[in-house]
């Protein structure tokens, strides 16, 4: 086993001590990283490198897609939201055309500003007014 660098160390650290807001935001960004470098790699022909950086970004999403908490109205949107993703990026993986991976970008990039948002409006996840009841 190989020591940790500094900034392996950092990343750890970081991951945790996050906030549940802070490491969805952390996914959220992952999967755009993600879904950038299978985009280049569909451009340069690198299957390989294509088809490994889609699982990841499907993964991300299946995660997502896993907790989301039913008793909110508001998971069947994210469901089916989730559902388009992973269909997109299924048929990314056998095609890999790099439009359709920009549309999964495209809602990647819109839900993870949302969620930026989210987190303004919440102080990071906690909520301003105790009367107030949670974002979901």
């Amino acid at each position: 086993m190989t020591p940790m660098n500094g900034y392996d160390a950092y990343a750890k650290n970081r991951i945790l001590t996050a906030s549940p807001a802070e490491l969805t935001l952390m996914l959220y960004e992952g999967a755009i990283k993600f879904c950038n470098i299978a985009i280049v790699a569909c451009e340069n022909k690198d299957i390989e490198k294509a088809h490994i950086n889609i699982r990841k970004t499907d993964r991300i999403i299946e995660e997502f897609e896993l907790t989301l908490d039913e008793k909110y109205e508001v998971a069947k949107d994210f469901h089916a939201v989730y559902s388009y993703l992973r269909s997109c990026l299924r048929h990314a993986m056998i095609t890999k055309e790099a439009s359709e991976l920009e549309e999964v970008l495209k809602h990647l990039r819109t839900m993870r500003d949302a969620w930026k948002d989210v987190m303004k409006l919440t102080a990071n996840g906690k909520n301003l007014n105790s009367q107030h009841s949670s974002i979901a």
